[in-house]
């Protein structure tokens, strides 16, 4: 690897570092309500086939 490669990485401005701080609670957010989605879609099924089991 060359020095070059390997530059030392420059602080944010604290308007740089205001836009990533949102930028990464957005992703964050998102993947939160990704999460609870699909841990809803689980518990609804899994009350269905209870349901469908009681049935029989």
């Amino acid at each position: 690897m060359r020095f070059d490669e390997i530059a030392p990485i420059k602080p944010l401005s604290p308007e740089q570092a205001r836009l990533k701080s949102m930028k990464d609670r957005v992703k964050r957010d998102q993947e939160a309500v990704k999460t609870e989605r699909a841990r809803q879609q689980i518990t609804k099924a899994q009350q269905n086939l209870s349901a469908i089991q009681r049935q029989k």
